[in-house]
């Protein structure tokens, strides 16, 4: 975002300290009132209805500008006071497309000016809020759109994509880079005639799209579209717009939702689901923040000392076990479910966010739709004063039955540490790393097989069913995939990497629980060995659509993975139960595993299926009783071949044979 006067951060603090976080009237903040109230802004061509939660507030005052930034307001309300702490105030007439701010006086001071925490639409740089008609931006046929219907999590196929990423490589064919009308186009090619895009989503196979942050965040000018700026987005200013950098005009707030929700329907009319990444666990600001701007403190935890508290090693954390806090995080969820119609969400760092909170998410979004799927990282980034134990952890998934999270145990087993570039793991030669791979294959649910002592990141299970799990190895955090084992392996070649990864993919895809894909790591996808690319430049961050030129064979081995995935149930089981009766190890050695999942689990036209994983550099000659069919052996896919007693597995490969009675 471009940078904004503010108010001076020493005057906020001894605002917050003069006043022990709360005003006189208040010995906690746990005294604050709690409202009932409906507290987003009410449009109508008749009358518009604006409102904001500031119990500590002497003074609420609304502007109206006819612009989103410069110029002086063209007329100014006092909003008044309700006991619950509620501020409001009724204007006759059609607004729309009027812009406005609050600005909140408390304990003597005048706060800076906020487009208030429920704005549904803002103007350039989120700097003021603006009134808008939400009817007139849905597309055609609004009313009958839905993402694709699922029974479980499981049979989900998640990609995730930064928005950017996607469409900016100069020869990607897609005509709005780095917009939400590129994810939308169709029919676009890029170097030797590869679909991209869409297109290439499509023939992929996933089933779902998760988004990095796409609501309004900060540190980008949205006033420089075509500069060269990137960032991940994780630093969240308005919550409930999307963000404007994507939009063909960040100036207008009804562009954007306009454009987000036509995204939306042509990914859904193409039967792909959308799942947007949320960050309700900071702030990108802490003292001007739009939440400090309305209620000074009482947003955030904060140590004994006064300090804000910093479990997301990002300056701040919100303290979502208040009250007023639990209101707006699922109402703010459930807003974007029904007004873009989403798909899922993903939480970041979500064991800085309580149980309880998350638990009610799940309730609410189910109730707007069953198929939505909920998954975060378990996990925070630092230490937080609310207690472990009431955290949305992973070790705390059985008390959250609605929700999965992320295995770091399969991901790190698979390729080494994310946070050591040269450590190794079961795909590229290090020893002792099978358990951990094996508790990734089970969806990380208990199982006797599986010697929970000998596993890297856990030393139990955590899931109750496997679904719960979110399997990968690679995300748009720390190195690619195929920059991790290059990095790590220097000594091999370009075809060894290239079968370290296909194998390390082969597991994700087979493994019990959701199955997640980094975009563009199906064309080995580089990023030069940048570790953490949140604002490195377009060169680092965009997909080289040239690479799917370069790597057909990679990306056709993962597209009939995907298919296979999708094809056969067994590998996603849906109950914990059903994997122990089911899913048996046969083998764990350095660098090999196999296991037998049976009895048409899961309702599968196979009624045996052995899977085979050698991470040998030296093929294998694996004793496997009976007659089998080779569904995959190596790059192939349905050779067919039928093997009796035993067979040869290539070095570092998968393979799959299976029995149909």
């Amino acid at each position: 975002m471009a940078i904004k006067k503010t108010f001076s951060p020493i005057l906020f603090t001894l605002l917050l300290t003069s006043c022990n976080y709360t005003s006189s009237d208040y010995k906690s903040f746990n005294d604050y009132p709690v409202s009932d109230n409906d507290l987003w802004l009410s449009y109508s061509k008749e009358a518009t209805v604006f409102r904001i939660w500031s119990p500590t507030a002497e003074m609420v005052q609304l502007k109206l500008y006819d612009e989103g930034t410069g110029g002086e307001p063209k007329a100014m309300y006092n909003l008044h006071a309700k006991k619950d702490g509620t501020w409001e105030i009724k204007l006759k007439g059609d607004l729309n497309g009027t812009f406005y701010t609050y600005q909140v006086k408390t304990a003597d001071v005048l706060l800076k000016e906020t487009p208030g925490i429920y704005a549904r639409a803002v103007g350039i740089n989120g700097e003021r809020a603006m009134v808008v008609d939400l009817e007139s931006t849905n597309p055609e046929g609004w009313e009958d759109d839905k993402g694709p219907g699922i029974s479980y999590p499981d049979e989900a196929v998640l990609y995730e994509l930064h928005m950017r990423d996607l469409s900016v490589y100069p020869e990607s064919g897609i005509k709005h880079k780095g917009k939400y009308t590129g994810l939308a186009e169709k029919g676009t090619r890029g170097p030797g005639g590869v679909a991209t895009g869409l297109d290439h989503l499509l023939e992929l196979g996933i089933t779902h799209v998760h988004l990095l942050p796409v609501f309004d965040f900060n540190f980008l000018d949205e006033a420089r579209p075509d500069s060269a700026q990137y960032n991940w987005g994780y630093n969240p200013f308005n919550y409930n717009t999307p963000e404007g950098s994507y939009s063909t005009d960040p100036w207008n707030g009804e562009v954007r939702i306009k454009e987000f929700k036509q995204m939306v329907r042509t990914l859904h009319d193409n039967n792909i689901g959308v799942i947007m990444d949320v960050v309700y666990n900071h702030t990108a600001l802490y003292e001007h923040s739009n939440f400090n701007l309305e209620v000074p403190g009482y947003f955030y935890r904060h140590m004994e000392d006064g300090k804000p508290s910093n479990a997301s090693a990002c300056g701040n954390e919100l303290a979502s076990e208040r009250a007023m806090v639990r209101k707006y995080i699922i109402e703010s969820v459930t807003y974007w479910a029904r007004e873009y119609h989403l798909d899922g969400f993903r939480f970041d760092l979500m064991a800085i966010l309580d149980v309880e909170t998350m638990n009610e998410i799940a309730a609410a979004l189910k109730a707007i739709n069953q198929d939505i799927i909920i998954y975060g990282e378990g996990w925070s980034a630092g230490s937080s004063p609310y207690p472990a134990e009431k955290r949305a952890f992973k070790f705390n998934l059985p008390q959250m039955p609605g929700i999965s999270a992320f295995s770091d145990e399969i991901r790190d087993g698979l390729k080494g540490s994310v946070f050591e570039t040269m450590d190794k793991g079961f795909v590229n030669g290090e020893e002792n790393t099978e358990e951990s791979v094996k508790m990734g294959i089970v969806g990380c649910i208990e199982h006797p097989q599986v010697d929970y002592s000998r596993v890297n990141a856990s030393k139990e299970a955590w899931t109750t069913h496997p679904w719960q799990a979110v399997a990968y190895v690679s995300c748009h955090d720390n190195l690619t995939l195929y920059d991790k084992l290059k990095l790590s392996c220097p000594e091999a070649t370009e075809e060894d990497i290239i079968a370290m990864d296909r194998l390390a993919i082969a597991v994700v895809l087979t493994s019990q629980g959701m199955a997640f894909l980094h975009a563009g790591s199906e064309l080995l996808r580089s990023k030069k060995g940048v570790e953490n690319s949140y604002i490195s430049p377009d060169s680092i961050n965009q997909i080289d659509w040239s690479r799917k030129m370069k790597y057909p064979g990679t990306f056709n081995y993962y597209r009939n993975l995907v298919k296979l995935r999708k094809e056969h149930p067994a590998f996603r089981m849906r109950t914990g139960e059903e994997v122990r009766k089911n899913l048996e190890f046969h083998t764990t050695e350095n660098g090999l595993i196999s296991y037998q999942i049976s009895n048409h689990a899961n309702g599968d036209n196979w009624k045996n299926i052995h899977v085979i994983y050698n991470a040998r550099p030296e093929v294998v000659i694996y004793e496997l009783p009976g007659t089998w069919t080779v569904a995959v052996m190596g790059e192939l896919f349905n050779p067919g071949t039928k093997i009796t007693d035993q067979v040869v597995v290539p070095a570092r490969s998968m393979l799959i044979a299976y029995q149909e009675e």
